[in-house]
């Protein structure tokens, strides 16, 4: 490489990410732990019971909809007995539940007879109230060591990014980002709490950057039905890039080319398509980074 050749770090690390992926890496492993209350039957919180039949499926539905990260769910009045209360503009979730009723017979009108009378019943999740404590959560630490430069960064983009809940992601309608708490991120075998963190980050800012009003990402014309695989492999790639670029971490980190592999099995049929992607991924990369770079003019603007 002659002096006046620049180094190229996204290609550098896509080359290093693709050696990985050919290679074979292991099943990507989520950087945050998830609620347990999120994965056991819903439970309601004046019997203390467990939803039976299709109620669990209906719940866990309605949670996975929602991003509720907790499992008690209870009616109006049930909450209310328990010193909490839903909050104003909470929609309820519907249940089914069954009671008994007697009646006569009609084969012998002298007799009666015992049959279940469908009702339903609207419950509402903890999330959705006000006043109310899970106390059997384990309690966690903060265990991210802040980066000004990644700090300021995201700042500067003027992405919307809420904290809360077990799930990440961009969602277009409301063009805003939602993250788990900072306290869920415990790291990979192959990167600490920090790394996770601002990986995962960034992987939903590029994700925010193919909006229609911004970089206007069109992929189905170019992979059809695997358009959302290949959007994963651009935000993880610029992921990658731009934790490069703001020092979080000097080499790609194991854990992008797994998830990355897991994405290249769904596009078995064009295994070019992910330096397709890696061009997308820096074109984010370098949007994300000229919209930080104006922030001090929009500002005096």
């Amino acid at each position: 490489m002659g002096k006046t050749d620049r180094f190229d770090v996204h290609q550098h690390i896509t080359d290093q990410i693709v050696t990985a992926i050919e290679a074979g890496a292991d099943n990507w492993q989520m950087p945050w732990h998830r609620s347990a209350h999120a994965i056991t039957r819903p439970q309601n919180i004046a019997s203390g019971k467990g939803y039976r039949g299709i109620n669990v499926l209906s719940l866990w539905v309605a949670a996975a909809a929602n991003d509720y990260a907790h499992g008690m769910w209870g009616t109006y009045k049930q909450w209310q007995e328990h010193g909490a209360q839903v909050k104003k503009g909470e929609k309820s979730s519907v249940i089914v539940f069954y009671k008994e009723l007697e009646r006569a017979r009609e084969d012998d009108p002298s007799e009666t007879e015992t049959v279940l009378f469908a009702r339903a019943s609207r419950v509402f999740n903890a999330a959705q109230v006000e006043g109310f404590t899970v106390e059997d959560e384990a309690p966690t630490e903060d265990r991210i060591e802040p980066v000004d430069a990644a700090e300021a960064f995201t700042a500067a983009t003027g992405a919307m990014v809420n904290i809360g809940g077990e799930r990440a992601f961009y969602r277009p309608a409301k063009d805003r980002i939602q993250m788990p708490d900072r306290e869920r991120f415990t790291g990979t075998a192959t990167s600490n709490p920090t790394e996770a963190w601002y990986g995962t980050l960034l992987h939903e800012i590029c994700h925010w950057s193919g909006a229609a009003h911004r970089l206007d990402r069109q992929l189905s014309t170019r992979f059809g039905d695997d358009a959302y695989a290949a959007e994963e492999l651009i935000a993880e790639l610029g992921a990658a890039f731009l934790c490069a670029d703001l020092g979080i971490t000097s080499e790609p980190r194991p854990d992008h080319a797994a998830y990355l592999a897991s994405w290249l099995k769904i596009l078995k049929a064009d295994k070019k398509a992910v330096f397709t992607a890696a061009s997308a991924a820096g074109k984010a990369a370098d949007y994300l980074t000229n919209l930080a770079a104006a922030q001090p003019q929009r500002q005096a603007a």
